[in-house]
């Protein structure tokens, strides 16, 4: 299945609002994101990994019905490379990353599933070029390095030292075999949601939004429930009460799931793959700044002045910047998307 990869034009005076700030909308849905933790956490003491996120997807699927009927006549028309990308970005990043991150934050040796997923910007920026044909112009890397360094001061603001002590094998928390497995859960996470962003920019040159949106959820579902029997068999499934989902099953799935994806999707109809991942840092550097705030609101871990304050202004004034460019210089793509091969 071959797919060519269209050529942008230079960004049109009359551009809507969502197409002038594609980037900062995908920023903002990857913050919304985070406050499903609040609603989510009182969830892990009563309900494994997998039940949560079953559940969710289920809700999510059953609220999004209608985009993804409305959509039947789109889906008519996708070609077999389109629709290998729409089987990804269900199974990978909606199923199986969250899954394996959540895993990986099991084990409790935080700074290795933050440092797994460092690799998250460059592994989306190396698929977007073979897969979408994406050339940066120069400027984008020296600003895709400060933020990466911003998060990086966020994240690592107690001991800039700990990534390399991880590396090293130092004296942290876990034993080296915790500390493999947790690598590779998070890594794995990191490939898979840059591979979905990727290939849901991909997807939304044949799809709209809301059925992308849609077809992500409906797509994982088979796959979070084969999980759920393999790990517990059908009484799995018979651990739900009432009280677990007022409120929490229904923020998670309306405004983190529904409100955020559609956001995140919408964004990413005009901004190029290379530049939405940079833009998705501010989910690992809010859930830093959150985890400051007194409980319940946070976990009252300390605040880490100016390396923490230094870094946030890092990558907002990154992702600014990269709106920015955008807007001024469209993105230039030269590539075909041969790479994924031929129907």
């Amino acid at each position: 299945m071959a797919a060519t990869a269209r050529k942008t034009h230079p960004a049109s005076r009359r551009q809507s609002f969502p197409d002038r700030f594609s980037v900062l909308l995908i920023a903002f849905a990857a913050i919304l994101w985070v406050s499903d933790a609040y609603f989510r956490n009182p969830l892990t003491e009563h309900l494994s990994a997998s039940q949560i996120v079953v559940m969710e997807d289920a809700l999510v699927t059953l609220i999004l019905l209608p985009f993804l009927i409305r959509g039947f006549a789109e889906l008519r028309s996708l070609t077999g490379s389109r629709w290998l990308g729409v089987l990804i970005i269900g199974v990978g990043p909606q199923a199986i990353a969250t899954w394996l991150f959540t895993k990986s934050f099991a084990h409790h040796v935080f700074a290795v599933t933050y440092i797994a997923q460092q690799t998250q910007p460059l592994i989306a920026i190396a698929l977007a070029w073979i897969i979408l044909g994406e050339r940066r112009r120069p400027w984008f890397w020296p600003l895709a390095a400060v933020g990466m360094v911003g998060v990086y001061l966020v994240v690592f603001a107690r001991d800039p030292g700990e990534p390399l002590a991880v590396l090293q094998g130092g004296q942290l928390a876990g034993t080296a075999d915790t500390r493999l497995v947790a690598g590779l859960e998070g890594l794995g996470a990191a490939v898979l949601w840059a591979a979905g962003t990727v290939f849901g920019r991909f997807v939304l040159r044949d799809l709209s939004f809301q059925t992308t949106t849609a077809l992500r959820f409906t797509v994982a579902l088979p796959v979070l429930v084969a999980i759920v029997l393999i790990e517990g068999g059908l009484s799995g499934f018979s651990h739900y009460q009432l009280s677990y989902f007022l409120p929490n099953f229904l923020y998670i799935a309306i405004v983190p799931g529904v409100i955020g994806l559609l956001i995140y999707y919408r964004g990413l109809v005009s901004t190029p793959a290379s530049l939405a991942t940079i833009a998705e840092l501010t989910l690992p550097v809010t859930i830093q700044l959150l985890a400051a705030l007194p409980y319940p609101w946070g976990f009252g871990q300390p605040f880490y002045f100016p390396a923490q304050v230094v870094g946030t202004a890092l990558l907002l004034g990154v992702i600014l910047s990269l709106n920015w460019t955008k807007e001024r210089r469209p993105p230039v793509l030269v590539a075909s998307t041969e790479a994924l091969g031929a129907a």
